[in-house]
């Protein structure tokens, strides 16, 4: 009985917090970001190709140890043959077993292993970087998304806030006109007006759904409309941005992956000539072999034969290319060709980017204006709105006017929700160049 009752326990407890998690989850946003770079293919992607990088470093490097190779073989012979116990000729069937062991060291290849080694090297090192860049990306994107979504919820709440003051002078309208004290217009009028409030609550909720649902798609996790967002506090909304436009370029140079990327693959594409350029020259490689064999016509045992007929020996070898239908010249051209490719990237990449921290720029600018602009627009409007209801209240306003100075303060509420939220996105931007994206 105490186990069963365990076990209720247990699946009871199992059963609240999987309800919990599917109807009250919270995400931060680093728990936003950390699920993105875990989920995301394209982040995925760029890894495996990081280690792929990694590996033909560790293979170049690796090019510089000794080769060594082993081979046995067997070779039956009816007739006259050599027997290589004797160096006589016997005519019978002969079998013989041959063991070899053979190593290498290249001493000298014009330095192509060298330069093969340093280009892979700066290949990985673009490769981590060109990760980096991966998931700077899509922190960007959950970023921009987990911000709209806060905008969205903001203004969703703003909107009740307009319901609930609208509903407020519905119902005391109601009351002066049961009274009769009160123009029948203006009862309608402001049913009117909530009605319009209603509507733009219905706009707001729809857009935080399909907000979170954008958020939700990014992370790559079930969409759950009911999961909450951990909201920013007061001091990581930014001010005025610190930078200058040339400042954030200068930073941009230096901080933004995808340019130090490619001022690596350039270094490496200058490797590459290098290492093909070695190939014009001779090798020089250390060479050393073992061998023994085993004669049926010797009758003494088959492991003494292979003590007494075992040899090795030591050497240099020299190769000279001389021609080879000039192979080496075409790879040689191949390998400018990609250094040019490479120098054309990494210019187009520094040419892009300064259009593209400009129009950031530009854009942080006037999102910052504007946002200045509708805090002074709120505060006026707000102010015409307190007298505004004071005199309607009075019966000295007409629900026209009432209305029109309601809408202007809602509106300019709203607008000023998204400007704040525009602008931060906008400044985070300005960070992602730099490669700064602090939470």
């Amino acid at each position: 009985m105490k186990f069963l009752k365990y076990l209720f326990l247990l699946f009871a407890t199992v059963l609240t917090q999987t309800a919990f998690s599917q109807t009250d989850s919270v995400y931060t946003l680093q728990q936003c970001i950390d699920l993105a770079i875990k989920n995301n293919l394209d982040v995925q992607k760029s890894s495996v190709q990081m280690e792929r990088d990694r590996i033909y470093w560790n293979q170049a490097r690796e090019n510089l140890l000794p080769t060594v190779s082993a081979s046995a073989s067997r070779n039956i012979n009816n007739g006259r043959s050599l027997d290589p116990t004797t160096y006589t000729y016997a005519n019978q069937q002969t079998t013989i077993d041959n063991y070899q062991l053979n190593g290498s060291l290249i001493l000298f290849n014009g330095l192509n292993l060298m330069n093969t080694i340093k280009q892979t090297s700066l290949a990985y090192q673009a490769g981590k970087l060109d990760y980096e860049q991966a998931k700077n990306d899509i922190t960007l994107n959950v970023i921009t998304t987990y911000l709209q979504t806060l905008q969205s919820e903001d203004q969703l709440t703003q909107s009740n806030t307009q319901i609930d003051v609208s509903k407020e002078q519905l119902r005391r309208l109601d009351v002066l006109n049961k009274e009769g004290n009160v123009v029948p217009s203006d009862f309608t009028d402001i049913k009117g007006q909530l009605a319009t409030n209603k509507l733009s609550l219905i706009d707001a909720r729809n857009a935080m759904y399909a907000n979170k649902l954008n958020l939700m798609q990014l992370i790559n996790v079930p969409y759950n409309k009911e999961a909450k967002l951990q909201r920013l506090r007061a001091d990581e909304l930014p001010g005025k941005y610190p930078e200058t436009v040339e400042q954030v370029y200068n930073n941009a140079l230096r901080g933004y992956p995808l340019v130090q990327a490619n001022d690596l693959r350039l270094k490496s594409a200058q490797k590459a000539v290098s290492a093909a350029k070695g190939l014009y020259y001779p090798s020089l490689a250390l060479n050393t072999g073992y061998n023994s064999y085993r004669s049926s016509l010797d009758n003494t045992s088959y492991h003494t034969q292979l003590s007494n007929n075992y040899s090795y020996g030591f050497g240099l070898g020299l190769q000279i290319p001389i021609l080879n239908g000039l192979k080496t010249r075409n790879t040689v051209a191949l390998a400018k060709l990609d250094m040019i490719d490479a120098r054309n990237t990494t210019n187009t990449t520094k040419i892009q980017l300064r259009k593209n921290v400009d129009q950031a720029y530009i854009n942080m600018t006037l999102a910052y204006e504007r946002y200045q602009t509708l805090v002074e627009q709120v505060d006026a409007y707000s102010e015409s709105f307190r007298i505004a209801e004071a005199r309607f209240n009075a019966g000295v306003l007409t629900s026209v006017d009432f209305i029109t100075y309601k809408s202007n303060i809602d509106r300019a509420k709203l607008s000023l929700i998204g400007a704040r939220y525009d602008y931060f996105i906008r400044a985070k931007i300005l960070d992602y160049y730099q490669g700064k994206l602090n939470l």
